[in-house]
Parts: C-alpha cells; structure tokens; sequence
C-alpha cells in the first residue's frame, strides 16, 4: 500500500505543477514539450523533499520484501539440497 500511496501522490504533485505552469502561460502547442519537461523536473525536486517520508516506507516496504523473497528461496534450497547421507548411498550404489 505505500506504493501506492507514493505513486499516487507524485502523480498529484505532477499534475498540480502541470497546472502551474500552464496557468504561468506555457499554453500553446509549440511549449507543450516545455509545459511537460517542466512540470516533471519541478515536480521531481517538490516531492524530493515533500515525500521524504512516503519514499522512506516504500523503500523499506521493497527491502522486506526482498529479504522475505531471498530467505524463502534459501529455505527452498535447503529443502532441495541431498543430506550427506543421501550423496554417500548415491556414491555407493553408483560406484
């Protein structure tokens, strides 16, 4: 849900320098491109440091998972992996 919540809210601070900049007379066609560029480097610095909160949340919410994922795969291997007993009876029936 912090993901969500961040995404959205920058999503809210872009749209609001959008209208900021529109409404500071980048209007017509030719400075769409300028309208656009400004809002998402304006907008960028503005939740930089208004969102330093939500992007810590997000970021710690994304490290446990990412350490929930990694000590399920290690589980998994664990349960995979022969006992030495198992790779001694191999070797001998083998060999």
């Amino acid at each position: 849900m912090p993901v969500a919540r961040f995404t959205l809210l920058r999503l809210g601070i872009f749209v609001a320098c959008l209208g900021l900049l529109w409404l500071l007379g980048l209007r017509s066609v030719e400075q769409q491109i300028w309208l656009v560029l400004g809002a998402g480097v304006l907008s960028m610095a503005v939740s930089f440091v208004v969102l330093r909160r939500q992007r810590t949340a997000v970021a710690e919410r994304i490290d446990e998972r990412v350490a929930r994922a990694m000590d399920h795969r290690a589980q998994r291997r664990a349960a995979h992996r022969p006992s030495a007993d198992e790779v001694a009876e191999d070797r001998e029936a083998q060999g």
